[in-house]
């Protein structure tokens, strides 16, 4: 077992001492993640990476739900904190800039793919069609969750999975997929 997996397991015990500890030793990569996935948003983004980090952070393990199994599902977990933390948010920002109002906009490959710049609008549809796949597949949604919004590589969403990386390729494939039609069809229902 290593460290951080021991010092979860203290932490799930309800060892206080034991997140002081957890902090440093995951806090480097958490703030690599949360950069390298912040540095995909438009420019003007006001949250930083180290906020981010932070945010997820305090959510973690300020909930009542600290049953990590491993570093893997921390991360996991983690990812999902983050997801929160942006979608939340864009959609702040949104309302805020058009009082509330809802526009759809295509998402094209680029943006599921983890290449371009993200809109507003784009993460906002993107985390929409996100919860429908997890409603149908949860582990093919977790994986988009860790490769899109903590940029985790295809070897390392596939070690937090528990899967092989030609499984979560194929999973990757399908999920980019999926997302892109079911984000189409959102859009033609907006404009009917």
């Amino acid at each position: 077992m290593s460290e951080v997996t021991l010092i979860l397991a203290a932490i799930e015990r309800g060892d206080v001492r034991a997140v002081d500890e957890l902090f440093p030793l995951v806090y480097q990569e958490l703030r690599q993640l949360a950069a390298q996935r912040l540095s995909k948003e438009l420019p003007g983004q006001t949250l930083q990476a180290t906020a981010l980090v932070h945010e997820a952070y305090l959510r973690l393990v300020g909930s009542e739900n600290q049953n990590w199994t491993s570093r893997g599902h921390f991360f996991a977990v983690a990812a999902e904190a983050m997801r929160r933390i942006l979608i939340d948010n864009a959609r702040r920002k949104k309302s805020l800039k058009r009082s509330g109002g809802h526009q759809r906009i295509d998402l094209d490959e680029a943006v599921v793919a983890n290449d371009d710049k993200t809109s507003l609008d784009d993460l906002v549809a993107l985390d929409e069609a996100l919860e429908k796949l997890s409603n149908k597949d949860k582990v093919k949604a977790d994986l988009v969750k860790l490769r899109y919004f903590v940029g985790l590589t295809s070897e390392q969403t596939a070690e937090v999975l528990g899967i092989s990386p030609s499984t979560a390729d194929r999973h990757w494939a399908y999920a980019r997929s999926w997302l892109r039609l079911e984000i189409a069809k959102g859009d033609q229902t907006a404009r009917s």
